[in-house]
């Protein structure tokens, strides 16, 4: 009785674990995962071979904006037994069965709240720092995963935190078309925020050159965790993403080779062409983290995806390539119906444009839509954000919805007050919050007190109370819709091409045949309809005397008056 009793509640408790790993969707790849790795005669997980499959699949690393931490290749390098450590429980024979294996899963990727998701990102950072021999001063009252933190940070901690999970939010995107070294991507925009938010920085500090290892302040965990709450909520996800990955890959449909055949990657040899970008990998990531997983991969394959030609694929316009100015913005982004990132790199200072060294900032809006020509606001959504030198993600408040507004010309009427023509964020008309003038060469930032579209904040560093105007030195508009909006809008653009070529061309054969034209008929009925119009116009000559003359007007009359001594009746 007492042996049946125990299996019918492992068998419930199985049960239970099935359907909460099929809520996530992830049950098919569990069960896939679990036969390819599995020893059939002990009907469990080898301990290595679990540790193996969640192990990074890069073996070099390197960094060619930062400076790395001597002890970021190990803390890789102990990612996977970490990962085992934390989610699974092994038996006495050194496996994993399937219960356990099922919860390890759930643990991770179940449905959980945020602040126990980023939660476990700590705790995985600490585990795998203890692995790699430097243990980290975080402290957890308990096992469990909602358990409170406390402790803190150094900035180099966070610099290898935002790393090791940059690393693995992106290995479903790069081991596609990559492979050899990792480079990471430069992220002091996002450790520079994790750094304000905890404590002052010296205002004489150079944000646009500043030593994040060189930082020995602690930086307590609860504020760091408040800070990821409210900058980058979906650094969990970078997790989760990858333990799904890494178990889809164990399958044997994950071997399958995808066509790369039309897509090239930045590699080392491109670092210069990502430079002249706005867009980095780590700016895009960094905007990713606050997106859904939908966007948020359409936003790291624009960084990275490239055509045959070497082009960025998503990149639909680029001032320094297209020329700066409404007009030009306009013939690249028209017919584009789907959400579009805008960046603004511009500086205060005078020099910014001869001076490579000059503070030049980076703003940005993620818009929810294609631009429209409308001298109102329009839109649903959108996020504003101060990208460089310090991150900062500005979401909707919900109060307005003056979201956009993108004014390319004046309407047909007249206008006693027309509408300023050029692209604009937030705020009200004549009170924007960022408003990009028409020929770019020009951006206007105001105190968020004018806005209550977007959350308050400083969009650049030491942003006052008065209106600010910069200098523009790049825009870039990149598309998230995916291919199929390229493509709509791509024949929206031949169409368009079409119809001007149409419109532009002359039908010579239409004027041979004048003798028996529509037109020439037409004209001699006017003639001979104005024969009757007979002017007859009595100049006053000098002298006095005055003679008329007899005019006939096919048309029309148009009367001069001349008032040196001429009169006209």
């Amino acid at each position: 009785m007492g042996a049946s009793s125990s299996t019918n509640q492992n068998n419930q408790e199985q049960q239970e674990l099935e359907s909460l790993a099929a809520s996530t969707g992830g049950l098919p790849i569990l069960q896939k995962a679990f036969t390819k790795l599995s020893n059939p005669d002990t009907n469990s997980i080898p301990l290595y071979s679990l540790q193996e499959c969640f192990a990074l699949p890069f073996t070099n690393t390197k960094s060619t904006k930062s400076q790395m931490p001597e002890n970021f290749p190990s803390l890789l390098s102990h990612l996977g037994p970490a990962i085992v450590d934390l989610l699974f429980t092994v038996d006495k024979g050194g496996g994993v069965h399937w219960t356990e294996f099922l919860r390890g899963y759930i643990r991770c990727c179940g449905r959980t709240s945020l602040s126990v998701s980023i939660n476990t990102i700590y705790r995985l950072y600490a585990a795998t720092a203890a692995k790699a021999g430097f243990p980290s001063k975080l402290e957890f009252e308990s096992e469990e995963d909602d358990c409170k933190i406390s402790g803190y940070f150094m900035s180099t901690d966070i610099l290898m935190l935002l790393w090791m999970c940059w690393s693995m939010s992106w290995i479903s995107e790069i081991s596609k078309y990559y492979q050899g070294e990792l480079d990471l991507p430069d992220v002091n925009h996002l450790v520079l925020s994790a750094i304000t938010s905890c404590t002052e920085v010296n205002k004489d500090v150079n944000l646009w050159n500043y030593n994040i290892s060189g930082f020995e302040a602690q930086l307590p965990a609860q504020k760091i965790h408040l800070w990821a709450l409210s900058t980058t909520p979906c650094l969990a996800q970078c997790f989760t993403q990858y333990v799904h990955e890494r178990l889809q890959s164990c399958t044997p449909a994950a071997s399958e080779e995808s066509d790369t055949s039309n897509v090239l990657v930045g590699d080392s040899s491109s670092t210069e062409t990502h430079n002249k970008v706005l867009l980095t990998s780590g700016r895009a990531w960094a905007i990713s983290l606050a997106l859904t997983s939908t966007l948020s991969k359409e936003l790291l394959r624009a960084s990275v995806l490239r055509d045959g030609s070497g082009d960025f694929q998503n990149l639909l316009y680029r001032s320094s390539v297209h020329g700066k100015g409404m007009n030009r913005l306009w013939s690249n982004v028209e017919g584009y119906n789907g959400p579009l990132l805008i960046l603004v790199s511009a500086s205060c200072t005078e020099t910014g444009d001869v001076d490579p060294s000059a503070e030049r900032w980076i703003v940005g809006v993620l818009t929810d839509k294609g631009l429209e020509n409308k001298d109102v606001f329009y839109g649903s959504s959108g996020y504003l954000y101060a990208i460089s030198p310090i991150f900062h993600v500005f979401s909707p408040n919900g109060r307005e919805k003056n979201f956009m507004y993108s004014h390319l010309h004046a309407t047909g009427k007249y206008d006693p007050h027309p509408k300023p023509v050029g692209l604009a964020f937030g705020g009200t008309s004549g009170n924007e919050r960022i408003f990009i003038h028409e020929d770019f060469a020009k951006i206007t930032i105001r105190h968020h007190a004018v806005d209550k579209t977007y959350r308050p904040g400083s969009l650049f560093p030491d942003q006052g109370y008065l209106p600010t105007e910069a200098s523009i030195f790049k825009v870039e508009v990149w598309g998230l819709g995916g291919g199929k909006v390229r493509e709509k809008q791509n024949q929206y653009l031949k169409r368009e091409q079409l119809f001007t070529e149409q419109r532009r061309k002359v039908d010579l054969n239409s004027f041979g045949a004048w003798e028996d034209s529509p037109e020439k008929m037409m004209m001699g009925m006017m003639f001979r309809a104005t024969q009757h119009d007979i002017l007859i116009v009595n100049l006053a000559v000098l002298e006095g005397q005055k003679w008329s003359l007899s005019v006939s007007i096919p048309f029309f009359f148009i009367a001069l008056g001349f008032s040196s001594g001429y009169t006209v009746s």
